[in-house]
């Protein structure tokens, strides 16, 4: 079942991912700059999020065992999600005159897949499409979109290692710790290993996110100062910055967005382990002694197999995992045939910097859609929709309102 919030009615927000529900309408940045323009608001729990009927290690074991699991998320990818929007489309819109029944949809990050696949689709529901960080590598495999990223994920670390010289040692020396004690328990039940230490990095893309990352980082140095060991305030803060225990879809499905009869076969595992700067993936941290020459790098938002091992609830998801993971027979998400030809027009805010939708790639597809006029900056990055709210949104109405001709 997908639940719907409903100001109203004639914008719709498909939210990043996969695997997130909405913000509540009164918590979510955009909200009164949309509605400041005349627009009407429906904010969209993608299934298996929020209020439409969500997965969970638990709700999914009700549907059998775990090639049944399996078979039941492969119908939580882009195609599905925007075959629920356009049923809600409908229904609502069933009384309304013909001039009235299409709506607009904004899509951010993984939302902005989701548009294109409703550009690709079911067009003749839409009056216009808005995206923020959001336009999907389309015709790129997973291998492809990983080199890609990892290429900018370690531009951040340098970033991060510039701003903060000083968390060279202090990242060594915290992994060292965690080394030694094989691992920390976290408060929920989960592990923090070395290896899911440096997944911290997925933060690395935000505005502040290298300082958050910094402050944990801090944080853990203080507490081994003081007691020799990190306490419960601080296990915690990391848990939430590193466990995906309470968004299961997004670590289970997250590779599978990029496929197109394809498999996976954890791709962002296969293709870290072939970095020097990433060979933590595979092996211990370099000894002490070579801490100056080559810092610690944090991973991105890759989504690894250990992953499975160190928190309960994937735990406990693990086998269904796999199965995903070498599943080679997803349906096409676009029609470049349709995008090539369409008539819906099309506004994207895209960041140059931006770590997790790798700007080339991006520009690939935005010429593969007719009629998409975009907002390009160095000035922003992936999170900007609610980092800078004002700005984005500005830009994006400045181009549904300008003219070129």
């Amino acid at each position: 079942m997908a639940f719907a919030r409903l100001l109203e009615s004639k914008a719709h927000l498909i939210p990043g991912g996969p695997g997130f529900q909405c913000s509540p309408p009164q918590n979510s940045s955009i909200t009164n700059a949309v509605l400041d323009k005349g627009y009407q608001m429906l904010y969209l729990d993608q299934r298996g999020t929020g209020l439409s009927t969500p997965i969970s290690a638990a709700t999914l074991a009700l549907q059998g065992d775990s090639n049944r699991q399996a078979d039941y998320l492969k119908l939580f990818r882009a195609d599905s999600i925007v075959k629920d929007c356009e049923a809600i489309r409908r229904t609502l819109t069933d009384e309304y005159p013909t001039e009235l029944k299409k709506w607009s949809v904004f899509g951010q990050s993984f939302g902005g897949f989701c548009v294109l696949t409703y550009l690709s689709k079911y067009p003749h529901g839409l009056r216009e499409a808005f995206t923020s960080g959001g336009l999907a590598p389309i015709g790129q495999s997973p291998e492809a979109v990983y080199k890609a990223t990892f290429k900018k994920v370690a531009e951040r670390n340098k970033a991060y290692y510039k701003k903060y010289p000083e968390d060279v040692d202090a990242v060594h020396g915290l992994a060292f710790h965690i080394k030694s004690k094989g691992g920390l328990k976290l408060p929920s039940g989960g592990i923090l290993t070395v290896r899911g230490f440096l997944t911290l990095g997925r933060h690395f893309g935000a505005h502040g996110g290298l300082d958050s990352v910094h402050d944990l980082v801090l944080r853990m140095k203080r507490d081994l100062e003081q007691f020799q060991f990190v306490t419960r305030p601080t296990l915690s803060a990391l848990e939430s910055a590193v466990s995906f225990d309470d968004n299961v879809l997004y670590a289970i499905l997250h590779e599978a967005v990029y496929c197109e009869n394809e498999a996976s076969n954890w791709a962002a595992d296969r293709v870290g382990k072939t970095l020097r700067e990433f060979q933590w993936l595979s092996q211990s941290p370099q000894s002490p002694s070579s801490v100056r020459e080559a810092p610690l790098f944090f991973s991105g938002e890759m989504i690894y197999p250990f992953l499975f091992d160190i928190f309960p609830e994937l735990e406990r998801m693990a086998p269904v995992a796999d199965i995903i993971a070498s599943y080679a027979g997803w349906g096409e998400l676009y029609d470049t045939w349709q995008l090539a030809r369409n008539e819906v027009p099309l506004y994207a805010a895209t960041f140059i910097d931006d770590m997790y939708v790798d700007y080339g790639f991006a520009q690939e597809t935005a010429k593969l859609v007719k009629n998409c006029k975009q907002y390009i900056t160095n000035s922003m990055y992936h999170d900007a929709i609610r980092s800078k709210t004002e700005g984005v949104m500005k830009e994006l109405f400045a181009l549904r309102d300008d003219s070129i001709d």
